[in-house]
C-alpha cells in the first residue's frame, strides 16, 4: 500500500495524512502567524462535522523547533474535520474566519 502524502494546507501549515481516513493518526505542523509572532503556547481546535461541530476540543500543541508547533490525534468521526489555531491570550489563526476543513474517508470517499 502506498503512504499517503504530506500536504502544505497553506503556507506554514501541514497536514499528514492526506487524504484522512477513520483511524488514521494525524499529525499536524504549524508555523503560521502566531508561532512567527513567537507565542508562548499554540493550541489546536478541532471538531468535527459538516454544518456544526461537534467533539470539539483544544489540543496544546508541542514546541518542536524555532516557531514550529506539532500535535497529533487519532481521527474516529467519518464527517469532517475542521481545525484552527489559538494561542494562550485567544488570538486566532482561522483561515479568516473559515477554519480549514477535510473530509474524512472509510477507504471510499463518503457520500453526503
Amino acid at each position: 500500500m502506498q503512504a499517503k502524502p504530506r500536504e502544505e494546507v497553506v503556507t506554514g501549515i501541514y497536514l499528514e495524512p492526506v487524504p484522512i481516513t477513520v483511524g488514521d493518526e494525524v499529525k499536524i505542523e504549524y508555523r503560521g502567524e502566531l508561532a512567527k509572532n513567537n507565542a508562548d503556547q499554540i493550541y489546536l481546535h478541532i471538531g468535527f462535522g459538516h454544518q456544526k461541530w461537534h467533539d470539539v476540543q483544544d489540543i496544546a500543541m508541542q514546541k518542536t523547533g524555532d516557531r514550529r508547533w506539532m500535535a497529533t490525534l487519532r481521527i474516529t468521526d467519518n464527517s469532517c474535520f475542521n481545525f484552527c489555531f489559538h494561542d494562550s491570550a485567544m488570538n486566532w489563526d482561522n483561515n479568516n474566519g473559515r477554519d480549514w476543513t477535510y473530509e474524512i474517508h472509510e477507504g471510499h470517499p463518503v457520500r453526503h
